[in-house]
Parts: structure tokens; sequence; C-alpha cells
């Protein structure tokens, strides 16, 4: 949707769209960019065509003086829009302060201010304008002036627009820089108590009041919503909507922020940020580079300060324009840590500690584990020690997911460690692991012995401030009053009294950015004295040197209240405006300037306020008399009884007391006050308090402590807790107290922690040395830490381990740390010295005799060593339990051509005995030996063009010399020799057939030689036979001849083939092979078939083209026969051939046998052909076939996958033929 408005500031008269009704119609449409205002020249954009839009709008900038300042915008339109910049206070025409720059390749248009100045804050516009429409932005640009102060009158703009004069006004905020903040008067409140309280949540107000000395709440209320009505009145004019308004804190990043939440009415508002009244620079864009930024996330921003220092610490603000929003106090205490948090490597399901050490007390730190906050909680238990100074936190049942960086923050201080969990190895699988009672990590060190030594250095440093304040107080006592000394404290004044709408002046300590939460301690006095009345002149008027105070007494003992003066004057004591005079239990004494009033034992109704009056000088405290508290003896008996209870159990205290006023209950573990919230839950009654530990681990028993505190003392009553557990391990090592070869007796210690009920036995356990296996060997009374193993082999080597049992179940092991041998240790004699069986490069074989002396043991191996020529070391080739069982080895370990000497020692059940004496000195290499040829090949056909590769392996030491020789002549330096360790090779590049000769290698070392001759032919494919003939001399055969090939010259080794086939089978065959002749008689050529041959020359190579013959007919060629004259009628029974059983259809399991049959007749008896996939294999040996009477067979031992296919039989005979077929499949 959008709306027309007429534009009146449009084209001129006669321009635009419209210019025939003398006026421009703007369209106003609405930008998916915010804060776009887009104008629409026309109701209805042509085709293809677009008004201006802003795809990245210039962002608003706050920048310091004598910085570079820029805008950028992107544009898009068609046609391209034309960009312009303009300012609501001044002009942009200066190209020295403004310039004006495109860039093609990013289409970003840049509107930039060098050496910005103060002058040209101001807001800019940026309008991009096309023929279609017009789209245009705004963007504020705020500069801060070098030394600007907060309270710096804003200088008013140079030029006015439309006449209507701007004035800014003056900042209102009472917050000054501490250089101009003027000395303020006794019990007047600091301003920045007034605008922290306005910021604050309720729950902070009594905080806040006693931080700056306001006792008067009721006034403060009051004004304070006073306040509260007039800054939302200012407020309205900038702002819709002021929210979730958070105080400045540090962040687990180490950087400090606060938030707040605001709608702007005027997006182009200027905000500032202050710190104790000075502007603080900031930057909107580059937050991870400069030390303050703002950052805006819809409603919410967020300020932050990188990079914390003490001098940060301050009084932030948040204004806009004129007016304040928010104000935060960031406080930095000064502390440190002393002990740092450590790694902590915990198993699933364990406990872990993380501990560390401050350099000053403070109540609470921040715990993050993960970047995330940590609480008090089911998971987390947060420990703070009763002097403030030790700080734990403790991982609940960690678990794998709990790994992580934990750390601890105090102030702008932190450190950081790793929790690393690792998985539970002992947890059944498939099951999840029990709860452990144990806790892994911790500082390593003495903590309280570190807070111990701490807290008393700081409190020698308050002794030392204590003595500094004595000394000053002495010194002013001591000093002359000056001539015309100012209006003090100790003048004569006379005290108003305060109205009741008015607050008593209290004094207000003046805030410092940085503040240490140490009292400043006072020098001891009388009870009853003031020490921070102010002091009189020696020589002045009379005043009071030390005052009055509040004090508790006792019920029952005396009291005694003192007032110093600065001369000897008298005066009076009134106790609830009643005047006091010594009697009745009251005893008023002065001494010189020394006023003293004893209550000689303290009742219920000597409580009230004293008053001491010396003329127009006065003090007061109050006197509030009451009692230590007390506990019933019944309920202290009960409580002190222990509280016995299983691990995993909830334990409960309950301890009743009367009702009192002001009372403090505290409870205690081990000295260590407990807390409420994770696996602790205390409960407090107006008459009773309890105490309930949940799933209670061993480290929870201890002393249990309750507490009671008021002003007149404390009372404590003590209980134990007891947690009952499986015992700790026997404490070891295990000792070995006698060993016999019979006996072996060993002791240890019992364990540190029985838990919490009394060892009732220890369990021993055995196993032999090298096996897997435990045995039970019994167990023994608690009173008893021996065990006596009497069944035992002499020799042999054994482990134990202990088990300690209490009524909970059974403890870890103790187990020994190295095996325990029966008896003395017997080793056997030394063998003999190793012999060389033989020696080569990779090996070396040995052998040696057994030892003469076993000294009684059986030898169960032997152990092999090894030393290198020129060294000292020995190197065992073998392990003792990997024994070697016979008396020979060969050893490969070894490097070629060094030396190596070997000894031997015999292996018992005590271990390795004296080794032999070494062996001879003895080289890993190869014997002398004649060279020889291994498996070489004598014959070697190379293809012409190729090339030929001769290789040869030998044996021979030393290594030999090689020769090559051609037909007994030395080779063509064209040939290549390539000899490697072991084998020579001969190279033939691009052969040809002048290269088949005979070759011979030589080889000759110092102990002989030998040679070898290879014959290389080089040959190709023979070239086709001439011309076949066929001649028929007799019947039924004929003579077949040809012509040579050519190549027979060439090559001894060529011979022919020849293959047939007829006009009834019309396959060809192969009917002679390797014929070295050029004739050949072909048998069984039957009358009435055409006959086909050819003729293959063939060698090494392959065969020749065939050469083809001429057909041969049924009368071609033939030798007539008479029949001599003789006339004869004959009876004829031939027939052609015919099937009268065909064959049928087979499918065997693959290696099972096939027994193929048909039944074939005919006269003259055919000649019957089987085949398979139309290949004829009558003459194949994988399968035999009979024709027995016309039953023709075919028997396959074992079917083959390969013999699968379809199998045919041909019946052939002069008068025709005759076939069947079938399929034969093999199964898998």
């Amino acid at each position: 949707m959008f709306r027309r408005s007429v534009v009146t500031d449009g084209t001129a008269a006669g321009q635009g769209p419209d210019a025939e009704n003398g006026k421009e119609v703007g369209i106003k449409k609405k930008s998916k960019v915010p804060g776009v205002m887009i104008t629409q020249f026309i109701e209805t954009l042509p085709e293809g065509k677009s008004h201006p839009d802003f795809t990245r709008k210039p962002i608003a900038l706050t920048i310091q003086e004598g910085k570079f300042a820029f805008f950028k915008a992107i544009v898009t339109g068609d046609p391209q829009p034309t960009v312009t910049w303009s300012r609501n206070n001044g002009d942009v025409s200066d190209t020295s302060r403004y310039q004006t720059k495109y860039d093609p390749n990013s289409n970003e248009h840049t509107f930039e201010m060098p050496n910005v100045k103060p002058d040209q804050a101001d807001t800019y516009k940026c309008f991009a304008t096309n023929e279609f429409g017009q789209a245009m932005v705004t963007v504020v640009l705020n500069v801060i002036e070098v030394g600007f102060k907060k309270n710096k009158v804003q200088q008013q703009p140079a030029e006015a627009v439309g006449g209507n004069f701007k004035t800014v006004l003056k900042r209102k905020s009472k917050i000054r820089p501490k250089s101009e903040q003027p000395e303020r008067k006794d019990g007047e409140i600091d301003p920045k108590f007034w605008e922290l309280l306005l910021s604050a949540d309720k729950k902070d107000y009594e905080r806040i009041c006693s931080e700056f000395g306001v006792t008067d709440f009721r006034w403060m209320l009051k004004k304070l919503n006073e306040m509260k009505k007039e800054r939302e009145e200012e407020q309205a004019a900038f702002v819709k909507n002021l929210s979730n308004l958070k105080p400045i804190e540090v962040n687990p990043d180490g950087i400090a922020s606060f938030e707040i939440d605001m709608d702007l009415i005027d997006p182009s508002s200027s905000i500032f940020i202050y710190k104790d009244g000075v502007m603080v620079p900031y930057t909107k864009e580059l937050g991870d580079k400069m030390k303050h930024s703002l950052k805006q996330v819809g409603r919410k921003y967020i300020f932050s300060v990188r990079d914390l220092m003490p001098d940060d610490a301050g009084l932030y603000q948040l204004d806009v324009e004129d007016v304040n929003m928010f104000s935060t106090d960031f406080k930095i205490p000064m502390v440190d840590f002393l002990v740092k948090i450590q790694e902590v490597k915990a198993i699933e399901r364990e406990d872990a500690v993380f501990e560390c050490v401050l350099s000053n007390p403070f109540s609470k730190i921040l715990w993050f584990g993960k970047n995330l906050p940590l609480e008090q909680g089911d998971k987390y238990d947060i420990q703070v020690s009763e002097d403030k100074l030790i700080h734990r936190l403790v991982v609940k049942d960690c678990m794998v997911v709990d790994k992580g960086i934990y750390s601890a923050c105090a102030g702008i201080k932190s450190c950081n460690a790793w929790l690393i969990v690792e998985a539970d190895k002992d947890a059944p699988k498939g099951k999840k692991s029990a709860r452990k009672t144990t806790r892994a990590g911790g500082s390593g060190m003495d903590l309280q012995k570190v807070a111990q030594e701490q807290q008393a250095k700081l409190e020698k440093e308050r002794e030392e401030r204590k003595e500094q304040i004595k000394v000053a107080k002495e010194a002013a006592a001591a000093a002359p009053p000056p001539e015309s000394p100012p209006a003090t404290a100790g003048a004569k004044t006379k005290a108003p009294k305060p109205e009741p709408s008015q607050p008593v002046p209290v004094p207000v300590p003046v805030p410092v950015p940085v503040q240490v939460q140490v009292p400043v301690p006072q020098p001891e006095a009388d009870a009853g004295e003031r020490l921070d009345q102010p002091l009189a002149d020696a020589g002045g008027e009379p005043g009071i040197t030390c005052g009055l105070s509040d004090i508790y007494a006792l019920r029952g003992n005396p009291a005694e209240l003192s007032v110093k003066m600065n001369m000897d004057r008298d005066g009076s004591w009134f106790k609830d405006g009643e005047q006091l005079n010594s009697g009745a239990g009251l005893n008023i004494k002065k001494d010189g300037t020394s006023h003293k009033l004893t209550i000689q034992s303290c009742r219920d109704d000597d409580s009230g306020v004293y008053r001491f009056v010396s003329g127009d000088q006065n003090t007061q405290g109050k006197v509030t008399v009451g009692d230590v508290p007390e506990f019933d003896p019944d309920d202290l008996h009960k409580f002190s009884k222990p509280v016995i209870i299983r691990v995993g159990q909830n334990a409960a205290f309950k301890m009743p007391f009367p009702p009192q006023e002001s009372l403090v209950v505290s409870w205690f573990r081990d000295g260590t006050e407990i807390k409420d919230g994770g696996g602790v839950k205390i409960v407090r009654e107006p008459n009773h308090s309890r105490l309930l530990l949940r799933d209670c681990l061993r480290t929870d028993a201890g002393e249990i402590k309750i507490q009671l505190k008021n002003p007149f003392g404390s009372v404590e009553a003590i209980s134990q807790l007891i947690v009952l557990d499986r015992p700790g391990p026997p404490e070891g090592p295990v000792e070995t107290v006698e060993t016999t070869s019979s006996i072996i007796e060993i002791k240890w210690n019992p364990p540190k922690d029985d838990g919490g009920s009394a060892v009732t036995n220890y369990i021993i356990e055995r196993q032999q040395a090298g096996q897997n296996l435990w045995t039970k060997l019994g167990d023994v009374s608690a009173d008893k830490t021996s065990f006596r193993d009497r069944n035992v082999t002499h020799g042999k080597k054994y482990n134990y381990r202990i088990y300690a049992e209490n009524p909970e179940g059974l403890s870890d092991t103790l187990e020994t740390t190295d095996s325990i041998m029966a008896g003395i240790m017997i080793l056997s004699g030394p063998p003999g010295a190793p012999e060389v069986v033989s020696a080569t490069k990779s090996c070396i074989k040995l052998t040696w005799s057994p030892p003469e002396d076993d000294r009684g043991v059986p030898i169960i191996g032997y152990q092999l060593e090894k030393r290198k020529k020129d060294t000292n070391q020995w190197i065992a080739l073998n392990a003792v339990n990997e024994p070697i069982k016979d008396v020979n080895y060969a050893v490969k370990d070894i490097t070629e051509g060094a030396e190596y000497e070997f000894r031997v020692s015999a292996i018992n059940e005590s271990g390795s005995g004296d080794p032999s004496p070494p062996s001879q000195m003895v080289c890993a290499k190869n014997p002398n030996m004649r060279p020889c040829f291994k498996d070489p090949e004598d014959f070697i056909v190379v293809r012409a063009g190729n090339s030929a590769r001769i290789k040869i392996c030998y044996e021979a030491e030393p290594p030999p010399q090689i020769t090559w020789l051609k037909d007994d002549e030395p080779i063509s330096p064209w040939f290549h020799i390539i000899n490697t360790d072991g084998m020579s090779q001969l190279v033939i590049p691009s052969s040809k057939r002048s290269d088949s000769a005979i070759y011979t290698i030589k080889a000759k070392n110092s102990v002989g030689e030998a040679s070898f001759d290879i014959e290389v032919r080089v040959t190709d494919e023979p070239k086709t036979p001439g011309p076949v003939e066929l001649e028929q001399t007799v019947q039924g055969k004929v003579v077949i001849s040809w012509a040579p090939s050519p190549d027979e010259e060439l090559d001894d080794r060529l011979y022919y083939m020849v293959s047939q086939h007829d006009s009834n089978t019309r396959v060809w065959k192969t009917v002679a092979d390797r014929l070295f002749t050029k004739t050949y008689t072909a048998i069984n050529i039957l009358p009435g078939i055409e006959y086909h041959f050819r003729v293959y020359a063939k060698n090494d190579m392959g065969l020749s083209d065939p050469s083809q013959s001429p057909t041969w007919g049924v009368n071609n060629n033939r030798v007539p026969i008479s029949s001599n004259g003789v006339n004869s009628t004959n009876v004829s029974f031939e027939r052609p051939p015919s099937i009268l059983v065909p064959l049928k259809v087979h499918t065997p399991p693959k290696g099972y046998q096939l027994y193929m049959t048909c039944a074939i007749r005919g006269c003259p008896t055919p000649t019957v052909s089987w085949y398979l996939n139309d290949v004829c294999i009558n003459l194949d040996n994988n399968y035999y076939i009979t024709n027995s009477f016309g039953v023709c067979s075919m028997f396959i031992l074992r079917v083959r996958q390969q013999d699968s296919g379809n199998y045919k039989v041909v019946a052939v005979n002069s008068l025709g033929k005759a076939e069947c077929s079938t399929n034969l499949i093999v199964k898998d």
C-alpha cells in the first residue's frame, strides 16, 4: 500500500510528469531498508525501470575531533541514480573539508571528511535521484571535542534554518569531574547518591544508603519519588519506553558492560556516555578494537569496556541529548590470586575440586564453566572459608559432558583451568557406573597455611594503620591552635533540633574509583568511647574529645561509660532524659578531664540511652543489657551424639534453642561454614534450626557444629557425622618378611581410612608370575597384618594382593610392586661358547652345547647376546621370558659387512645364568664361492622392433667381473649392460633380425669363472606361403603342395600348418601341423563333397596369413576306374544318416560326472563328430567319446564351468548327414 501527496518543493513549473496540470505527483513508498524515504514521480513505472533505493545506508558515527570521518552508501535504480549529499546546518561545497567519491567496482558512494572539526557535527542527508523518483536517508555525525567536559556548554549552530534558531541546553546533571567538584558542606549528600538511586532496584536501596551514610529512609524515599517524577518528565521528551536496566558487571570474557532497553522518539538523537562527569569517546562499528563501544541490537543498547584497569572504576552515565537515562557505579576491588586454580583430571562419576586463595577477603567471587556463570545447586557446590580468603568450586558427579575450561573471577582478576573427565574403565559394559566417593583436583598445596600467612599479613597492616592514626591524633592534640582558626567540628556550636521533614545530617564518606573493602582500624578504647568525634583545641573553647558510643552489656556484669573533654569542666549524666546520681548500683566519678559512669551489676532496667552534658557540649550512647545465647542441657546432650549413616544416605541434624532477637545461626563442618544450596538444606525457625546433607560421601564425615551468635556473644554445640563406607586399600608397600624354597611371608600396614567402621579381616590372593589367574589363599583377622604362604615352588615368582574388609564391603587392592621368588636365586652355569655353523650377509647360524652344571634346577631355554666389533655393549637377541628352546639359532638382525661375536646364557626358573665365553668374531658376509648362474633361460624370442632384455641371476663371492659376448665377439656399444648385486642385464633397444645370435655371459672372480650361452631369436610374423596345388593319385587321397614362404631362408625354425573344411561341415579344422616339407597328403576324401584347403607359415611369433587352395569337387582330377566289362545288378541298402534317439538337456552341478548319449543309424556307417559351441571336440582329451553300433556316447569325468554350452552331434555319410543338439548348464 502507498499514499499520494503533492510535492511542493519539486521541479519548476512546466516540468515533471504532470506538467500539464501545473503540479507534480509524488507517491510515497516504503523501502526494505529502515529509515529510507522514497518518492516516486509517476504512477506507473515503465517495464524494466525502477526508482532509486538504498541497499546499504550510511551509519551514524561518533568520532573524536581530528580523526577521519566518512559515510558509505550503495544505491540501486534504473536508470543509474545520481547521488548527492547535504547537511541541515551548513554547506558541503568546500572540497577541502568534504569530498565525494564513487567506486564503480563495489558500487559504493563515499562522503569523506578528513580532519573532522566540532562544527561539522550535524545531521547529514544523502539523496539518490533519477527521472522516476528519489530516495533520501539521514545520518548523524557526533564529534567529540578534545578535553570536552560534561558540564561544558554546547555551541549554538552558526546558521539558522527558516529563521528558527535552536539552542542546545547545558547539562543539568549534578555530577562533575573530580577536578571541578566543589567542597561539600558538612552533612551535604553527594549528588552521586541520587543518580545511583534513580537507576537502582529497590532491593539495592539499603546498600546504597549504607554506603553514603544515609539513615533516614522515610525522608530518602519521599525525596526520591519527587526526583523520579521530575526525571521521567525529562526522559519522556526523548524516549517512548525505558526498561531492563542492568548495572555494569564483568563478563566471563573480561569485558565490563551494562545494558538498557529504550525506544527513541527520534532515532537520530545523540547518545553520550560519561564517566565521573567526563565524556567517554566510543565507537559503534569497531567494538572489538576500541576500549569503549556502544552496540545497538533492536531496542537494546549495550555499552562495553575492554582491557579493564583499576582506573576504569567510577560512575558511568548514559544520556540522550541532555537528559540522563541510566547511571551505574563500577567498583573494582583491589584483590589478586595468591593461589590460582589448577587443571583437574577426574574419572567419570567422581567429584572435581577447583580452589584458590585471594590476597584480600572477598565474600563472593564469580565462577564460570565453559563461559557460563555457575550458581550453587545440585550440580555445583561453591564454598567460602570463614576468613573469606579460600574459595572452592566442587563439580559434583562429573560426566564427560562436563569437560571444558572453568574460570574464577574476582574483580578484574581471573584465572582458569581445564577439567578433563576420563571414562571409567572399571565400569561394567552397558551399565552406568556407580557414584564414586572420591574427589579429584585441588591446588596440591596447604591452602589453610597460605590463608593464615595472608591473614597475619593483613592484621599486621591494620595494626600499622592503627598506630598511624594514634600518632596523628596525638600530634593534633599537641599542636598549638592557629591565630584565626576556621570553624571546626570542635568549635562551640549549638545543634539545632531537626525538623520532622528534614533528615539528620550524617557524615558522608567521599567515594573513590578503586574501593578496597578493608575496614579502617581504630585504636583501642574503653567501652563506651567514640573515636570518630572531632578533636577540640586544647587552648580553645570547651569540647568533647572522646564521646559515647553504643555498647552491649552482659546481665549481672559491670559496665562503664567514659567521656573525655579538652579541659577540666563539670558535667551531668542522664538516662532516657532523667538525670542520674551516684548510688543504687551507679557510680559517677570525675578525674580531671575524664568523666566515668559505672553500672556495678547490669539489669534489664539499665538498658536505655545515656547522655553526658557539659555546658553546650553533649554526647550520648545506647546501653543494651542481655545474655549470651544458650542451649538446653538435654538438647545439647542429644545433639552431641554422633549421626551414623552409609554412603549415599541423607544426614539430618536438629538443634532447638530459645527464641531471641538479633540471633544469627550458622552451621559449620570441620571449621568451614556450610551454605544453603546444592546437597545442603538449612532450615531456620524461631525456636530451632535443621541441617540436611543429601547423598553423603565419605568426605562429608567430620565435626558438625552449630553456632548461635548475638551482640552479647556466641555459643556452640558440636556433633559428629560418621559416614560408613568400604575401607580404603591397605597401606603399602608390601614387605617380604621371609622367603625360602617352601615359604613366603609378607606383611603390610592397615588402611588409613577404615570407612567409618573397624576392619574385620584381610583377604589375600596370589598370582604366579607370567600367568593371569588370581587364586584366593585365605584371610587373616584385622589385628594381624602378615601372611605366610606355604604352598610355593622353589625358584618360581609370585605376585600378591590384599583386600581390607569391613561390614560395608571390600576395599580396593594393595598389590606387590615386584614379583617375589620362593627361595634363593639359583642360576645355571655357563653353556659352551657358540660356534658358527654358517655366515652370510643376512644370516649367521650358531650352535652351542648345554652347560655342564645346571646346579640342580632344570633349564627351560637360552638367551643369546651379540656384540659388534669395537663396541662394549652386549645386546640381547631375545627376552628372558621368551627363551630359545634349542641349542642352535639363526641370527638375522645383523648388518652386512659388520663383525660380531656372540655369547649365550642358560635360563631356569630363577632367571638367566652366567654367560658363556664369547664366540669367535665372525663377519656378516657371504663365503667365497665360484660364480654360478641361477635358473637361466637359454632361448629368448623377441619381436623385431621391440627391446630385448636378457636377465641373468648369479651367485658369487667376492662379486665377479661380468662380460657379455655376441657370437664370441664383443657386443655393440649401442647395447646396454646393467649390473646389480646378484644380477646382470643386457638390453638391446629396438632389436632387428640381425641381432639374432648366441649371446654369452661370463662371470669371473678370484675363486673361478663361469659362462652361459643364451640364444636370442629376433623375428616377426612369417609371410604367406606361395600358391597351393591339389592332385589325386589314389582313390580317397589328395596330395597338397605349395610354394615356400619368403621367410623360410631367414628363419630356420619356420614350419607349415594345413587346415581343411568340406561342404558338409563347413568348419575349418587343422589336419597337419609342424610340417617342414612343402607337401601333404589328405586322406578320407569322399566323392560328392567339395573340399577346401589352407596352408599357413608358422614360427615362434605366430601364424602367417593363409594361402588358399582351389576347390576340390566331385569330378575334379579323378582317376577313371575300369569295370572290365562286367554288368551286374545289385540290391542297395544305402540310406542317409538319421537320429533314432536325440540328445537330452543336462544340468549337473560343478565337479560331478556327466554321461550324454544318442542313437544314429545310416548306411554306409556314418562318421560321427561332436561339437561344443560349433567347435569340434573329437580330439579334446577332456571328453571321452565312443560309437558302439550307432550308440554314440560322450563322458566328462568332472564337469567344469567352461563345459557349459551347446553340444551338437553330426553324422555324415556319402548319402547325406543328420544332426541333433542339446544344452548343458553347469550349476555352481
